[in-house]
C-alpha cells in the first residue's frame, strides 16, 4: 500500500464527502456585517453634527446677532379707520361705592366702515345701548372709574357689546368724550 492510496477504515465510501471547511450560515456571518454599517453610520453621524456645530459657532461669532436692529425707526402699521356712532349721547349714573359718586359718560362707538348693518343695528338699539352703559357704570365703584383703568373699561365695555347687546354688528373701538366722576 502506498501513502497516496486512501485508507477505507469506515468502510464506506468517501468519493461525495466535501472536505473543506463549513462555512456558518444565518444570523452568525450576517452579525459582523451588520455590525461593521452600523459603526459607518454612527462615525458618519458623529462627523456631521460636529462640523456642523463648528460651522454654526463660527459663523454665529459666539452669540452675537449678525443683523442690527434699530431701536430708533420701529414698524408701525396703518391704525384701522372707523365709523363713529355717537347718538348714544350723555348718561348720568351712580357708582356703587358706600358713599356713591355722580358719573357723568358720553361714550362714541367705532365700528368697521364697511359694515352697512352695523349703523341700523345701532340706531335700533339704542335705548339697549343707554340702558346698558348706566348699568354698567352703575356696577362700577368710584376706583374703577380712575383714568389708569380706562383702557381696561373700553375693553369689557366692548366685549359685553359685543356679546350680550349686538347680533350682526362688531364694535371695535370705545372712545369717552366726557368721563367725570364726582363726589356727592
Amino acid at each position: 500500500m502506498s501513502d497516496d492510496d486512501e485508507l477505507d477504515l469506515d468502510g464506506g465510501d468517501s468519493v461525495g464527502l466535501d472536505s473543506s471547511p463549513k462555512k456558518s450560515s444565518g444570523l452568525g456571518s450576517l452579525l459582523p456585517n451588520i455590525l461593521k454599517f452600523v459603526a459607518i453610520g454612527l462615525g458618519a453621524l458623529i462627523f456631521i453634527v460636529t462640523v456642523a456645530v463648528i460651522t454654526f459657532n463660527i459663523l454665529n461669532r459666539g452669540g452675537r446677532s449678525q443683523t442690527v436692529v434699530s431701536e430708533t425707526d420701529p414698524y408701525v402699521g396703518r391704525r384701522p379707520q372707523y365709523s363713529m356712532f355717537t347718538a348714544v349721547g350723555v348718561v348720568r349714573t351712580r357708582t356703587n361705592d358706600p358713599t356713591p359718586y355722580s358719573v357723568v359718560v358720553n361714550m362714541v362707538l367705532g365700528y368697521d366702515m364697511n359694515d352697512k348693518n352695523a349703523q341700523t343695528e345701532l340706531t335700533n338699539r339704542l335705548y339697549e345701548l343707554r340702558d346698558f352703559t348706566r348699568s354698567f357704570f352703575n356696577s362700577k365703584s368710584a376706583a374703577d372709574l380712575q383714568p389708569e383703568n380706562e383702557a381696561r373699561l373700553k375693553q369689557e365695555i366692548m366685549e359685553a357689546l359685543n356679546t350680550r347687546i349686538l347680533e350682526k354688528a362688531k364694535i371695535r373701538m370705545v372712545v369717552f368724550t366726557q368721563l367725570d366722576i364726582m363726589e356727592m
